[in-house]
């Protein structure tokens, strides 16, 4: 009798729990202007999905900033080797269940696209959502006082102010969050996502 055939062995096999599907992980990108509600968006939405069981990750842009890209600067060169990092480490947590939620300006076209090419090769789901809000209104809610110091004088090179920020032209969701809670907003992205069997 081979230690498979035994009661013991046969018992243990009946009690371990039947492997469930993988879950299928994503990548949402959340892009907009400084102070658009990207991260605050992307937290209310974390907490919903984990609440439902999901295994999420944020990868807030101030983070990998002080972590994963540390010494780079505010370049043109600088900010898509910022992005295409961000984009590396989201497809590998995407590609094994997790679903990654990446508020980061991500101001160029062609450094969002690159990280969607990198996803698309892998057969990896990538969203692209733009948090449109206004610049004005971003201006007021000035979370970092950045448009205050832009103002002044004290820096240059703000996102959507003196410098570019080239908004998506065909994301998958374009959310208005002009006189909204963020609640609302967050709901709407759920909804988004639960539509393409990612919620």
């Amino acid at each position: 009798m081979t230690t498979a055939d035994t009661p013991a062995a046969a018992g243990a096999a009946e009690a371990a729990p039947s492997a469930g599907p993988c879950e299928r992980g994503a990548t949402v990108w959340l892009t907009g202007l400084p102070s658009a509600g990207k991260t605050t968006l992307a937290f209310a939405l974390a907490d919903r999905l984990r609440a439902e069981g999901h295994k999420v990750e944020v990868l807030d842009g101030d983070e990998i900033r002080e972590f994963l890209s540390k010494g780079l600067g505010f370049s043109r060169e600088d900010r898509h080797t910022n992005v295409t990092r961000i984009g590396f480490v989201a497809e590998k947590l995407a590609a094994n269940g997790v679903k990654v939620l990446a508020p980061v300006i991500a101001p160029f076209a062609d450094s969002r696209a690159a990280v969607r090419e990198r996803h698309g090769a892998n057969g990896t789901a990538f969203l692209e959502i733009h948090v449109a809000t206004p610049v004005e209104l971003c201006a007021e809610r000035d979370v970092k006082g950045l448009y205050a110091k832009q103002a002044a004088g004290e820096i240059s090179g703000l996102t959507g102010v003196d410098d570019p920020y080239e908004a998506p032209e065909n994301p998958e969701l374009r959310l208005q969050t002009q006189g909204r809670e963020v609640a609302d907003s967050a709901a709407e992205l759920h909804v988004f996502l639960t539509e393409r069997g990612l919620a």
